[in-house]
């Protein structure tokens, strides 16, 4: 006995008419309301600026520093175990005033290094 498959053909199904949508209005377009004035910020309160002066050697703060002539202190030498806080605290400099002081710091004072020298001078930057 021979048993011959016969192949009969999926049927296609027809297509569906998808309804059509109904219209929606669209929404009016409402004019931005009025800004108000504005009020400016308050003026920023400056920085006090001054000498730096020498508190005394902390166990964040251990380098050693320079003075000019007149013993005004010019900069600070940092060595390990030093944080850039614990400098400013030291020579009683706020932390804005000593980032400004030293542009060249990086990371907001978080990455100094062994021997990097920090300006104490208020007059001047490095």
């Amino acid at each position: 006995m021979t048993i011959t498959p016969t192949v009969t053909p999926t049927p296609t199904p027809s297509p569906t008419p998808t309804p059509t949508p109904t219209p929606t209005e669209e929404a009016a377009l409402i004019p931005n309301p009025q800004v108000p004035d504005l009020v400016p910020n308050a003026e920023p309160v400056p920085l006090p600026q001054g000498p730096a002066a020498d508190l005394g050697s902390t166990p964040g703060a251990r380098g050693t520093t320079t003075a000019d002539g007149a013993g005004a202190l010019l900069t600070y030498t940092v060595v390990e175990g030093d944080a850039f806080f614990d400098i400013a605290q030291r020579f009683n400099v706020p932390v804005q005033l000593m980032l400004t002081m030293n542009p060249s710091v990086p990371g907001l004072g978080e990455n100094i290094y062994i021997k990097q020298i920090i300006n104490l001078d208020w007059t001047t930057t490095r």
